[in-house]
C-alpha cells in the first residue's frame, strides 16, 4: 500500500493491498482508484432510521441495520451439530431469521438480543419466512438511549449516516467502505470537467467537493449537494451524445419518399372498412411530412396496446412503394412477423398481389423472410425483394443477413422497440444507398423523461385513443399460496369462458426442459392444476430458496389431465419449428383450440379477438410492462377480458404489491413509471445489451425530471456553439468514459 498521491487511474492493489483489491475485482469489478471513487453507495442508513425488512425481495443480496430479538439453538436433522437462529427486526415489525450452521457458541454469545448491527447477505425463503444464511454482520455498540452508536469496529462509517454500497457476499458493504477511506484518503480529483459557466448558473458543487461528500456526507445538504452534481454529470453526458448524434444525423443525406396522390396508399385508404381515429390520422400526417424530406426520419411511435400503430407503419410503408422504394418491417418474433404477413395482406387485398390475376392496376407484393423458410420459398422470396416487385418486406432480424438484398429500401419499421447494434445498422444501411427512413414501434408507454434520456435523438409520436369496438380488460390477483381455493376458481372461470364459445391463454415464464412433454406430467399433480406444491413433494429450489418457475411443457399437460380436462390444448413456445408454431396459431386464430399455453410468445402482436380470458401463472416473474402487453392480448373483440394474475409472492411484499399495481389500472403511462421505479435506472443505456456495469448509478429518470431538462437545454446550447466540444476536451473525455462508445451506439437506435 502507498501514502502517495493516488489518482483515478491508480491501481486499487496499491491503496488497499494485493487481496482485497483482488476480492474488489474479482466481485464487483473495480480495478481503480476511479472505479471505487465512482461506487456510490446504495443508500444511508441512520441511527434510528432503519431499513424496512418487510419491502425486501427474496434473491436480493442486502445489506440491514437491525436490532437482535432473540436467539435459539436447536440440533440439525440431518446431520451432527447444531443450528444458531436468530431473530433481527428493524422497529417496524419486520423480522429475519438470521441462521447459522454448526457448533459456534460464540456467534451466540455476541448476538445478544438488544444488540444492533448491520447483516448482509441474500435473502431467502423457508416455510414463509425470510432469512439470511450465514450472513456476514458488523455489531455496533448500544447507547444508554438503546439507539445504535459508533465502536471501533465500525469507525470507518461517517457520522450519523453510514453509507451501504452495491456489495458483493465476499465483499461486504463495510469491507467498501473501509477501501473507499483509505482511497480518499490520498486521493486527486481530476479536472472538472464541467464548464465554469455551467457550475455557476446551475449552482453545482465542483467535482472534488462531490465525490468526497458522496462517500463521507458532512451533513445531509453537503449529501444533498454532491449527489445533484454527480447527477448532473451523468444526465449531461448522455443528452451531449444524443444532441450531439441529432445534430450529426440533420445533415445525413436520405431519398425523399413524398406522398403520390392517386397511388397505393389512396387506393388503400378508399378500401379501409373504418375510418382512422383523429390520433392517427395526425401521426399519419407527422409520418408524411418525415419521409418527404431530403433526411432520414427517426421517428418513435409509441401507443397503447391495440391502438393501431400497425396500420399507421402500413400506411407509411405504402407511401414509401409510391414514391419507388421498398419498406421493411422487423418483428421481434417468426409468430408475430407471419401474423403481420397475414394482417397485411389480408388488408390490401387485391393491393397486395402484382403479378396475380385479379390485382390492382397498382398493385406490389408482400413477402416474408424468416430464417426457417424452407430453402425453394426462400429463393423465390428473396427474388422478388432483390427485384424490387415486393415493395413490402417483413421478418425477423433474419431478413437483415443472409444475402437479403433491396433494390431500393428506403423505410425500416421496427416492431416492438427492438433496438438495432452496431453490426445490423451497418447491414441495413449497407442495403441502402443512403440511410433508409427509420420508424421504431412500442406499446408500452414510455415517461416524458425516459423518452427524452433514452429517445431523445428520435422525433415521438404518441397514439392514445384506442379504436372502436375494443373492450375493457378486468385484472385481478390471484394469491394462489394464501388462498389456493382462489386458483380452483381460476381454471373452473376458464371453462365459463370456453362454454360462452370464447378462447383462452394460459402463460408460464418458461419453456420447460428439452424433451418434456405429455408424457411428463406427474401422477401426484393436484387436482387444481398447477399451483403451490405440497409440503410432502418439495419442488427443486433455486439459489434463492425458490423453486423454479413453472414451464410451458410442464403445465400443459397437467392442466390437460387435471382442471382443463377434456378442452382443446395447444402448445406454444419459442423451441418449436416455425412450421409448427405458425400452425397452432392460425388452429387458435380460426377457433379450433380453446386454450393457448405459451411463453411471452403471444407478448406482442398476436390478434386473436375471440380471445377473452388470460392467466398469467408465477406472474410476480414477469416485468410491469411485460404484463401489460400481456393482458393486452385479451379484450381485442366485442366481449370483455379478464386477466388472472396468479402469484405465490406474500402479501406485502413488493412483487405482490407490483402485482396490485398492474391489476388496479390499465394506465399504461402509470405502469411504465412503476415499471421505471422498480428496475435499476441504468439498464436504460443499454447495460444489459452489453453485459458491462450500468453507468446510470444516480440518476433516476422518475425523479430527476427537472434536472434532465435542464441538462438537454445546457448541451444543446453547448452542441450549437461547439459541435464536437472541441473547445471542452475535459468534458469530451468525461462524456466517452461515462456513455462509452458502445453505450453511444446503442442509444442512437438506427
Amino acid at each position: 500500500m502507498t501514502s502517495e498521491p493516488s489518482t483515478v487511474d491508480t491501481p486499487l492493489k496499491k491503496l488497499v493491498g494485493e487481496r482485497t483489491a483482488k476480492a474488489l475485482a474479482s466481485h464487483l469489478d473495480l480495478h481503480t482508484a476511479g472505479d471505487l471513487i465512482y461506487h456510490f453507495p446504495r443508500r444511508y442508513d441512520e441511527r434510528g432510521e432503519h431499513t424496512d425488512i418487510r419491502s425486501l425481495d427474496v434473491g436480493e443480496q442486502v445489506t440491514v441495520l437491525a436490532q437482535v430479538q432473540r436467539t435459539a439453538v436447536r440440533p440439525m436433522r440431518q446431520r451432527r451439530g447444531n443450528l444458531l437462529e436468530v431473530t433481527v427486526g428493524d422497529g417496524s415489525g419486520g423480522v429475519l431469521t438470521l441462521t447459522f450452521f454448526g457448533n459456534q457458541a460464540w456467534r451466540e454469545r455476541e448476538l445478544r438480543p438488544g444488540r444492533w448491527g448491520l447483516f448482509a447477505g441474500k435473502v431467502t425463503e423457508f416455510r414463509g419466512k425470510r432469512q439470511l444464511n450465514g450472513p456476514e454482520y458488523v455489531l455496533l455498540g448500544e447507547g444508554g438511549d438503546g439507539e445504535a452508536a459508533a465502536n471501533e469496529e465500525v469507525e470507518e462509517f461517517a457520522g450519523a449516516l453510514i453509507p451501504v454500497y452495491p456489495a458483493a457476499a465476499a465483499v461486504p458493504t463495510w469491507v467498501i467502505a473501509r477501501c473507499v477511506r483509505v482511497v480518499l484518503d490520498t486521493f486527486t480529483p481530476p479536472e472538472d470537467p464541467l464548464p465554469a459557466t455551467v457550475r455557476a448558473t446551475r449552482n453545482l458543487a465542483d467535482i472534488g467537493t462531490a465525490l468526497r461528500e458522496i462517500h463521507r456526507p458532512s451533513s445531509k445538504e453537503a449529501l444533498y449537494r454532491a449527489r445533484r452534481r454527480l447527477k448532473w454529470d451523468e444526465a449531461f453526458a448522455v443528452q451531449l451524445t444524443l444532441v450531439q448524434r441529432k445534430h450529426r444525423a440533420a445533415a445525413w443525406p436520405a431519398k425523399a419518399r413524398p406522398a403520390r396522390p392517386g397511388g397505393l396508399l389512396d387506393a388503400f385508404d378508399a378500401r379501409l372498412p373504418y375510418e382512422l381515429t383523429s390520433g392517427q390520422q395526425v401521426v399519419g400526417r407527422e409520418i408524411a411530412a418525415d419521409l418527404a424530406t431530403a433526411h432520414p426520419m427517426h421517428r418513435l411511435l409509441q401507443g397503447e396496446v391495440g391502438s393501431g400503430k400497425t396500420l399507421v407503419a402500413l400506411r407509411a410503408m405504402l407511401q414509401v412503394v409510391d414514391a419507388g422504394g421498398q419498406a421493411a418491417l422487423l418483428a421481434p418474433t417468426e409468430v408475430l412477423a407471419a401474423q403481420h404477413h397475414r394482417g397485411i395482406v389480408e388488408l390490401l387485398g387485391p393491393l397486395a398481389q402484382a403479378g396475380e390475376l385479379g390485382a390492382a392496376d397498382d398493385a406490389t407484393r408482400v413477402e416474408l423472410v424468416t430464417g426457417s423458410l424452407g430453402a425453394a420459398a426462400r429463393r423465390r422470396a428473396l427474388a422478388e425483394v432483390a427485384e424490387g416487385r415486393a415493395g413490402i418486406v417483413l421478418g425477423t432480424h433474419a431478413l437483415l443477413y443472409e444475402g437479403v438484398d433491396f433494390q431500393d429500401l428506403g423505410l425500416v419499421v421496427v416492431d416492438e422497440q427492438h433496438r438495432f447494434g452496431v453490426e445490423q445498422r451497418d447491414a441495413l444501411r449497407a442495403k441502402a444507398d443512403q440511410p433508409p427512413h427509420v420508424l421504431v414501434m412500442t406499446a408500452t408507454p414510455i415517461p416524458r423523461t425516459v423518452a427524452m434520456t433514452v429517445y431523445g435523438d428520435l422525433e415521438t409520436s404518441t397514439l392514445s385513443q384506442l379504436p372502436q369496438g375494443r373492450s375493457p380488460i378486468a385484472s385481478h390477483v390471484v394469491p394462489a399460496a394464501d388462498k389456493p381455493a382462489f386458483l380452483d376458481r381460476a381454471w373452473r372461470r376458464l371453462r365459463e369462458e370456453v362454454g360462452k364459445g370464447h378462447q383462452a391463454y394460459v402463460v408460464c415464464p418458461r419453456i420447460g426442459d428439452p424433451g418434456s412433454g405429455a408424457g411428463a406430467a406427474s401422477a401426484e399433480a393436484p387436482d387444481s392444476g398447477p399451483g403451490p406444491v405440497s409440503d410432502e413433494e418439495p419442488p427443486r429450489e433455486d439459489d434463492n430458496g425458490r423453486r423454479p418457475p413453472l414451464a410451458v411443457t410442464e403445465v400443459a399437460p397437467l392442466l390437460a389431465e387435471g382442471p382443463l380436462h377434456g378442452l382443446r390444448i395447444g402448445v406454444l413456445h419459442g423451441r418449436l419449428p416455425a412450421d409448427e408454431k405458425d400452425a397452432v396459431m392460425r388452429a387458435f386464430a380460426a377457433g379450433d383450440l380453446d386454450v393457448l399455453v405459451a411463453t411471452t410468445v403471444v407478448e406482442v402482436g398476436v390478434n386473436v379477438p375471440n380471445a377473452t380470458m388470460m392467466i398469467v401463472l408465477d406472474a410476480d416473474r414477469f416485468g410491469v410492462s411485460q404484463l401489460h402487453q400481456l393482458r393486452g392480448r385479451v379484450g381485442r373483440g366485442s366481449a370483455a377480458g379478464l386477466c388472472l394474475l396468479v402469484t405465490e409472492a406474500m402479501e406485502g411484499s413488493s412483487a405482490r404489491e407490483r402485482l396490485d399495481a398492474v391489476a388496479s389500472t390499465t394506465d399504461g403511462f402509470k405502469l411504465a413509471e412503476l415499471d421505471l421505479e422498480q428496475r435499476r435506472e441504468g439498464d436504460v443505456l443499454g447495460a444489459s445489451q452489453s453485459g458491462r456495469r450500468s453507468h446510470l448509478r444516480l440518476l433516476s429518470l422518475l425523479r430527476d425530471t427537472e434536472l434532465i431538462r435542464d441538462a438537454r437545454a445546457e448541451a444543446i446550447a453547448l452542441v450549437e456553439e461547439d459541435p464536437e466540444l472541441e473547445r471542452h476536451p475535459a468534458l469530451a473525455a468525461s462524456v466517452a468514459a461515462l456513455v462509452d462508445e458502445e453505450r453511444a451506439e446503442y442509444l442512437e437506435k438506427g
